[in-house]
């Protein structure tokens, strides 16, 4: 009966001498918040609203997805080597032209430049704000005239943005201002992601 006795002793010995010191907790970094830094940019394929992933500093933010938005499609979405197959309902601004490539990098990448650099202003790109299911995107001088699947695009774009931070938000009314603009839609009408 000694001998049965005698094993967890020696287990415990054999553990505490095999070099590894007690520690106590480790800080490492902040906590963890299971957001990606990917937000859904929505341009259109065969005359629908296709999801495109691109990478984000500020993951939830409508406006910086906007910024993406007005950036256009990029070479190798859609499944080619060129953006043949998608395209835009949007008008190309001055701005999208200057946007740095990392701001509206591929996944995989990481974006090294804020969004918006390269001399934006808020002038010059959409913006979004929210108050409660509300969100209003207020448009530039140089989009007047969008189409009904322009106006889509921005909608579904920046509803999708904001909800990557809410995943509980109910159906948004988004009113699209500016631009020529005063239309008041439901995001109900967006493709899942």
């Amino acid at each position: 009966m000694k001998a049965l006795h005698r094993a967890p002793l020696l287990a415990l010995l054999a553990l505490t001498s095999c070099g590894i010191p007690a520690t106590g907790v480790v800080e490492a970094g902040g906590p963890a918040s299971g957001v990606l830094p990917l937000t859904p940019v929505y341009f259109v394929e065969n005359g629908r609203l296709v999801a495109m992933q691109r990478n984000t500093g500020r993951p939830g933010d409508p406006t910086d997805a906007l910024r993406l938005l007005i950036a256009g499609p990029l070479a190798g979405e859609g499944g080619t080597d060129t953006t043949d197959g998608l395209t835009t309902e949007l008008p190309l601004l001055p701005t999208a032209m200057a946007l740095p490539s990392a701001a509206v990098d591929v996944p995989g990448g990481s974006p090294s430049d804020p969004p918006g650099a390269a001399g934006s202003s808020a002038s010059d790109t959409p913006t979004a704000t929210v108050t409660g299911s509300t969100m209003t995107i207020r448009l530039p001088v140089g989009m007047a005239g969008l189409s009904d699947l322009g106006v889509r695009q921005l909608v579904c774009t920046a509803t999708a943005a904001y909800r990557l931070t809410r995943p509980g938000t109910p159906s948004m009314t988004a009113a699209v201002t500016g631009g020529g603009h005063l239309v008041r839609t439901s995001d109900a009408r967006c493709p899942a992601r």
